[in-house]
């Protein structure tokens, strides 16, 4: 039936509307928690990582409207670039997934790296001090399980940034910055009261195993609807041309 293909091709572009939505709010929400669009740094924007997820977003979004806008006008040429863009990006998840599967017992290793990386640049690099503080919060843990030596320069000596403490607020209102100080000259004891001991390390393998059936879930519902908006596209466009054929 031509007008149920249209409906449920219709339907099918929700998830990307939402998808590019979600995608969208994320970027902005990072640009935002960094303060990126205060007036000293709105000049330096332009080289901030988020925008690239606010561009994702807006792509997606944009993808979702081509393909309505081209099943509501019955427009072919919308709907074939709606199609060769979404098979683009199956094409694309399957690589990654095959490139995934076959480096599966090296990832802990690239964790391993790119959480050291992000200690050695936590001062100097604002975007890595962002995600990774953004990680400690989240998953109330100790960066890569140590911090900065007692040699290193400044108050920060032997202590851990104020993200990784239990309770960084005082009095449930001030942040208070310096509540990680010393940290590491602590006994474990008197530690586990004041900052997380726990590295981040380990808090996200196990985080992707407490939730690797919702991960799965996800991928498997997205890439599927994936699949099915280009199977229905490509009924409409058959029907579009045979509905021409018989005018």
């Amino acid at each position: 039936n031509y007008r149920y293909t249209e409906e449920n091709i219709q339907a099918s572009y929700f998830l990307f509307f939402i998808l590019g939505l979600v995608v969208l709010g994320l970027g902005i929400w990072g640009l935002s928690s960094k303060e990126s669009f205060a007036q000293e740094k709105i000049g330096t924007i332009g080289t901030d990582p988020m925008l690239i997820l606010l561009t994702l977003g807006f792509l997606l979004t944009l993808l979702c409207l081509t393909g309505c806008v081209g099943a509501l006008r019955e427009n072919c040429c919308l709907l074939k670039m709606f199609s060769v863009i979404v098979l683009v990006l199956i094409t694309i998840q399957v690589l990654f997934a095959i490139v995934a599967y076959t480096v599966q017992d090296q990832i802990e290793g690239y964790l391993r790296s790119g959480m050291l990386a992000a200690m050695a640049g936590y001062q100097d690099d604002l975007d890595l001090r962002f995600i990774t503080d953004e990680i400690q919060l989240g998953l109330q843990c100790l960066g890569y399980d140590l911090y900065y030596n007692c040699s290193a320069p400044g108050v920060l000596a032997c202590g851990v940034p104020s993200t990784c403490c239990v309770d960084p607020l005082e009095n449930g209102t001030v942040w208070n910055s310096q509540c990680g100080v010393r940290a590491q000259v602590m006994d474990e004891f008197t530690a586990q009261s004041v900052i997380f001991l726990g590295g981040c390390l380990g808090g996200i393998s196990r985080w992707i195993e407490q939730h690797e059936g919702l991960i799965g879930t996800v991928g498997v519902v997205v890439f599927g609807v994936q699949i099915l908006a280009v199977f229905i596209a490509t009924r409409l466009l058959e029907n579009i041309h045979r509905h021409k054929a018989h005018a």
